[in-house]
């Protein structure tokens, strides 16, 4: 398995070097080409989860992560102050590579759902793959710059993506998507230059995640737990913390940094949207498991009540916002801001019940979210609009997509069978166990599901049921049931959404032993 985790990583970039040498007319070979590289991703992640050592513990987390690739790869003198020492450094434990085997899935849904892309066809599928690359990076990366070079990277493509091939207010949500990220970035530049600073490697500064999460600290240094600096009157970690939650809360997207994301799924082509949901919002979720609660757990118990309710907020908010919409793909986006509030409070529990829930429902909404933004593409693709009050009945007429939309709308209120159920069902059991927070979030958090329920069953209440009807006569004749190619991206979606809600140790056999290493971790800083 040497050089594999490499190969998934980096072969979407060599795969978008080559196609720059191919005229642009030949537009039908760079969905193909993008097919390839995408599905070998895939299979490589595939065989990487096959050779994985579930069992595999360690004293440290330098011993917990596998298929570890380390080499020095930028080396800067900088005079009397040293040197600046980069590594290429990448691994997988646990937690990671269940984000890994869900990317490479989701990002070949993506490229079949981009098949009809023809306009400019060639800077479409280079950037898509660019995209691939950094969002693998993201949760592969092991040294800190290396992590945030990708984090970086994934916003330039999403925001042509968007700002070409979105829709009519497709500049004003690109930018506004590029705005609010790149503000999160610079507050997590800023707690990587101070990590950077306090942290060493034998003799040497490092950006070694790992060697941050190990408490490698300087004496003295700003960051160090043991005397930590005061800055503006507070503790240089709370603010560290404080500012790693506001980074990647806006990525997530957390109450109230989440305004850009219904504007971008609005916008945003079908397939980009699928992307979006179904994988750079865990980007967000998968740098606080890692990076603020790995590196910050001493802090991670004092505000484990502030995260709780920034969770609960968006449990809430988001799930009233869905109800009152009347346009299908926005409703969708503000049931993924509610459903991401349960991956907070069960992080903020901070139980290896909470933590093991938050990381399943990472994975459950990594398969729901992107099927939600395919049936409302469905229906987009065929009429061209996807406001709720125009489509009444459409389970007569369209009994197929009626079955898949069914699937996916029970999956995500959290129908018992389904994958949606598990994830909220561990994370409200680590809530109540936990005795870091209120009991009353996890009542408030129950609430949110009770109104997740309101909005999809009303929603098909609206579209699907009662006499068949369209606004538009002009749309009757486009209102014919799946394609093909809609089936083969819906049925491997629905398989494993129902596979993982009747056989969950499919995919926690992977975690628990990284999980429970996790919770041992921060109960050193607890007692």
């Amino acid at each position: 398995m040497q050089n594999t985790l490499t190969y998934i990583f980096l072969f979407p970039i060599l795969v978008a070097l080559v196609m720059l040498f191919i005229p642009a007319e030949r537009w039908k070979i760079f969905r193909r080409l993008s097919f390839a590289a995408v599905a070998i991703q895939l299979v490589l992640s595939v065989i990487l989860a096959l050779s994985f050592d579930k069992a595999l513990t360690s004293s440290s987390w330098s011993g917990m992560f596998q298929f570890v690739e380390q080499t020095d790869w930028i080396t800067l003198s900088l005079g009397t102050s040293g040197s600046l020492k980069i590594q290429y450094f990448i691994g997988v434990d646990g937690i990671s590579l269940p984000l890994v085997v869900l990317s490479s899935f989701v990002l070949l849904i993506g490229v079949i759902s981009s098949w009809n892309i023809q306009e400019k066809a060639k800077g479409y599928f280079i950037l898509y793959l660019i995209l691939s690359s950094s969002i693998i990076g993201c949760f592969i990366a092991l040294d800190f710059f290396l992590f945030y070079l990708c984090f970086e990277f994934m916003l330039l493509p999403m925001f042509f993506l968007i700002g070409i091939w979105g829709g009519k207010r497709r500049s004003y949500a690109s930018i506004k998507f590029f705005l609010y990220t790149l503000l999160g970035s610079l507050f997590i530049l800023v707690v990587m230059i101070g990590l950077y600073l306090s942290v060493v490697d034998g003799d040497a500064n490092t950006f070694s995640l790992v060697k941050m999460m190990d408490g490698m600290y300087e004496s003295g240094s700003v960051l160090d737990p043991n005397s930590p600096q005061l800055i503006f009157g507070y503790s240089a970690r709370v603010l560290a913390f404080i500012f790693l939650i506001i980074g990647f809360g806006i990525k997530l997207p957390a109450v109230p940094v989440h305004t850009w994301l219904p504007d971008a799924h609005v916008e945003a082509p079908t397939p980009i949207s699928v992307v979006l949901a179904g994988l750079l919002l865990k980007v967000g979720a998968y740098g606080l498991l890692r990076i603020a609660y790995g590196i910050f757990p001493d802090i991670a118990i004092d505000y484990a009540g502030l995260v709780a309710v920034i969770g609960v907020l968006s449990i809430l908010y988001g799930g009233l916002n869905a109800l009152a919409q009347r346009d299908l793909k926005r409703m969708v986006a503000y049931s993924s801001v509610s459903h991401m509030g349960f991956v907070l409070i069960g992080l903020a529990s901070l139980t290896a019940t909470g933590f093991s829930g938050s990381l399943f429902h990472m994975i459950s909404h990594g398969l729901i979210s992107p099927a939600l933004f395919l049936i409302a593409g469905v229906i987009y693709d065929r009429t061209g609009n996807r406001m709720m009050e125009n489509f009444s009945g459409l389970a007569s007429k369209m009994p197929v997509y009626t079955f898949f939309m069914a699937i996916f709308f029970f999956a995500g209120l959290g129908l018992p069978g389904l994958s949606g159920f598990v994830g909220e069902l561990m994370v409200l059991m680590g809530v109540f166990k936990s005795g870091l927070i209120s009991f009353a979030i996890g009542i408030l958090a129950t609430l949110g599901i009770a109104i997740s329920a309101g909005y999809f069953l009303w929603t098909i209440q609206r579209m699907f049921y009662g006499k068949y009807f369209v606004r538009e006569s002009a749309w009757e004749q486009h209102m014919i049931d799946l394609t093909m190619m809609e089936k083969l991206m819906l049925i491997p979606l629905a398989v494993l959404v129902i596979l993982l809600g009747v056989y969950p140790r499919l995919m926690l056999d992977y975690s628990n032993e990284t999980i429970e290493f996790f919770i041992e971790h921060v109960s050193r800083f607890s007692q």
